[in-house]
């Protein structure tokens, strides 16, 4: 593989767009682009690029919904990177809530857009290629097997699951709803669906070891936290 990254850019101002390409592609990367939500998601889908760089203000459908739609329909997970002229703490939660990775708020720095494009591809393991890790944590996700350091996990279907979402969205908190739907869609349990499987989970990933990595985040989801 080479050390140029894939990268979409859903943006519908078409100087920034310019200028982002002329610096993305100075550098070896390869740059997609779309001017209206509807199509960057479509986009996404179709070929999903190590980076997504997302504007929150755009034309038919907003960076919010693109990023929500993206959580529920892609089957890995994509690193986002919101753009946006609004920079109060409350707009950034509401981005990080719709499934963002990273902020970065209008005008910005080139520099600092791809340093942060190449810290998300990075912390993503696009390195590792079928690989994720979180500290000791490996899921091959070729084999479908999980080691915590030398210690092989074995883990009900769901759990796994459940295990690789987290490990995907690593270190952003996964609220609960995503979970939900990202594992059973429209065709969710009745009750509380994740009560057993993210106890499953902890029996598995945690209990044996000494530092737990399942995190519950109070009134709003689960993260992993690495332990190395």
């Amino acid at each position: 593989m080479d050390d140029g990254l894939h990268i979409l850019v859903i943006e519908d101002n078409p100087a920034l767009r310019a200028g982002m390409a002329t610096l993305l592609e100075a550098r070896g990367h390869r740059v997609a682009f779309a001017a209206d939500g509807r199509s960057g998601l479509q986009m996404a889908l179709a070929e999903p690029p190590d980076v997504l760089v997302l504007d929150l203000t755009l034309p038919g459908m907003d960076g919010l919904r693109v990023c929500s739609h993206l959580r529920e329909q892609a089957d890995r997970h994509i690193p986002i990177l919101m753009l946006t002229a609004r920079d109060t703490l409350a707009d950034k939660l509401v981005g990080f809530q719709a499934g963002a990775d990273d902020y970065l708020v209008k005008p910005f720095a080139g520099e600092e857009l791809l340093a942060r494009c190449l810290a998300l591809a990075h912390r993503h393991g696009r390195r590792d290629g079928h690989v994720l890790r979180v500290g000791s944590l490996g899921i091959d996700r070729r084999s479908g097997t999980v080691h915590r350091g030398e210690q092989p996990i074995e883990l009900p279907q769901t759990a796994y699951r459940l295990l690789v979402l987290l490990a995907e969205a690593w270190p952003r908190t996964v609220t609960r709803s995503e979970l939900i739907r990202r594992l059973w869609g429209d065709e969710a349990p009745p009750s509380d669906p994740l009560r057993s499987h993210l106890y499953l989970l902890r029996q598995g990933l945690d209990k044996p070891f000494d530092r737990p990595m399942l995190k519950t985040v109070h009134e709003v989801g689960f993260r992993l936290e690495a332990d190395a």
